[in-house]
């Protein structure tokens, strides 16, 4: 099952929704990042919920920080987002030790923490970007999402985010979805996404069962007509490169640059989020030094 975003709309126009699939994406964050499970879980739960919002955003070269500060022993859970739904991130601390609700069942609530706060931060290419925070309301990723739109945009909102974790620690299924009522949307509207989302249950052991992204929303909203009106790939894609490494050392300012050509003679600068490391020479940071 490859990893896709789909976008849809109820025929009657009062109910908009989107789903992903994504275990290729979130086994690619797992392997960088050396995950063990439980962060595996919730950094795969927020890359599939960073891709499902940032895909929502049409300007050219737009992203969407997804950033939740729970104040549980995984630090902060850090997700980016592109306007086409391709992510990367990571996590504080990625080696928390297994805990579960019970056996087979992760407690990612837990790990997360429910003491801080989840922000999303849209970058429009405007001045200044946008920021929204909740505080948390569980610390298991998708609950917390639905009630950021109920708090901040006043939108009405069902999500579901799964991540499986195979006994190899690799991931076998990952996806999920979000579904917004729009104006007009009664109480009957509601009541059969409520119905479609019980009738479904846990999104990773649907995906597990055969689901794609498509089939995910027909199961849920099978009480609608369905529009799709968009189908791509999405993917774990880190945007890095020497130049923009080059501009950090530059942002440092002369007299940290000055102290580390002293203290260390060279550097080596790693991206947190593919773990690419740069390295920089003494010449190459006096070079550096001269152009400031």
């Amino acid at each position: 099952m490859r990893d896709e975003l789909v976008r849809a709309i109820t025929a009657d126009g009062l109910v908009k929704a989107v789903a992903i699939t994504g275990r290729d994406l979130v086994e690619r964050a797992r392997q960088i990042h050396t995950l063990l499970p439980v962060a595996t879980a919730a950094l795969g739960r927020s890359l599939l919920g960073a891709s499902m919002l940032g895909d929502m955003l049409k300007e050219d070269g737009a992203s969407l920080t997804l950033q939740i500060k729970g104040g549980g022993p995984l630090g902060t859970v850090l997700a980016v987002s592109d306007n086409q739904g391709n992510v990367r991130g990571y996590v504080q601390n990625p080696h928390v030790e297994l805990m579960e609700i019970e056996p087979g069942k992760l407690d990612v609530g837990r790990a997360v923490g429910t003491t801080g706060t989840l922000t999303v931060i849209k970058d429009l290419n405007m001045k200044e970007p946008y920021v929204g925070t909740i505080g948390l309301f569980s610390g298991e990723i998708a609950d917390d999402l639905a009630m950021y739109f109920v708090e901040s945009e006043q939108i009405p909102t069902a999500c579901a985010l799964g991540v499986l974790v195979g006994t190899d620690q690799s991931v076998t299924s990952a996806g999920g979805y979000l579904i917004q009522l729009l104006p007009g949307a009664g109480e009957d509207i509601i009541s059969k996404i409520e119905a479609g989302v019980r009738r479904v249950g846990s999104v990773s052991r649907a995906l597990e069962g055969g689901l794609d992204a498509k089939g995910l929303l027909e199961a849920v909203l099978a009480d609608f007509e369905l529009e799709i009106l968009e189908t791509h790939p999405v993917e774990y894609r880190c945007y890095c490169n020497r130049d923009r490494v080059t501009r950090a050392l530059i942002s440092m300012g002369r007299e940290e640059l000055e102290s580390l050509i002293q203290e260390q003679g060279q550097a080596e600068l790693t991206c947190q989020f593919c773990d690419r490391v740069y390295p920089f020479t003494k010449e190459e940071l006096e070079a550096l030094l001269a152009k400031m």
